[in-house]
């Protein structure tokens, strides 16, 4: 069962990056590959109810990789995990094939969810790139781009494109998209805007005050 899901894996690794070599070079040097072979031996112990041998070896990846996986995360065989520092998954998070995560992901939850699931479901062939947050229960369907740094916290179509904080999509099946309720902002970006004003008149009032 471990090497078929290791061969996957290289076999994701060689079909999504370009400077990779070889399958040897790619099994003993590349992160994403090592902390998922630890993924897959803890995730081992942890359906087995062994879950502090589970959580040693996450942790022990953890420090080798800087790639962080619970144990009881699900993440089938053919994903690629690119670079990876500081990637998080969380304990409820489903990771389908053909996926491709990139350095400083997150797929995590909000603190505010309550339940079983907790952490986001990324569905087949998406794109999750650098620094991107993924979080609460919801559901990336097949074949989505998440942009660099966004923040999702909802549902998103397949084969649509998200970008920015809060996430919105910007393009779906190939098309431009722009939905007027997506351009209204958020509350939380409206009490930060609010505060970022609030900023700027007290520094102005601050330089007035300290040019007299």
């Amino acid at each position: 069962m471990f090497s078929k899901s290791l061969k996957k894996d290289i076999d994701a690794a060689m079909a999504n990056d370009p400077a990779a070599r070889t399958r040897f070079e790619v099994r003993h040097t590349y992160s994403g590959i090592k902390a998922l072979i630890a993924y897959r031996r803890a995730n081992f112990f942890y359906r087995h109810n062994l879950k502090f041998i589970a959580r040693m070896i996450s942790q022990n990846a953890k420090k080798v990789t800087g790639i962080e996986i619970h144990p009881a995360a699900t993440i089938e065989p053919g994903v690629f995990i690119d670079h990876g520092m500081g990637v998080v998954i969380g304990e409820t998070a489903v990771v389908e094939t053909g996926c491709v995560i990139y350095q400083g992901v997150t797929l995590g939850g909000t603190g505010k969810d309550k339940g079983k699931k907790r952490h986001p479901t990324i569905k087949r062939d998406c794109v999750i790139s650098a620094g991107a947050k993924v979080l609460g229960g919801i559901t990336i369907n097949e074949n989505c781009k998440i942009g660099a740094g966004s923040v999702v916290l909802s549902d998103v179509p397949a084969n649509s494109t998200v970008v920015g904080i809060p996430g919105r999509i910007v393009k779906q099946n190939g098309v431009n998209v722009k939905d007027l309720e997506q351009e209204k902002r958020a509350p939380v970006w409206e009490e930060i805007s609010a505060l970022k004003e609030k900023i700027e008149k007290l520094e102005q009032e601050l330089a007035k005050k300290e040019s007299k």
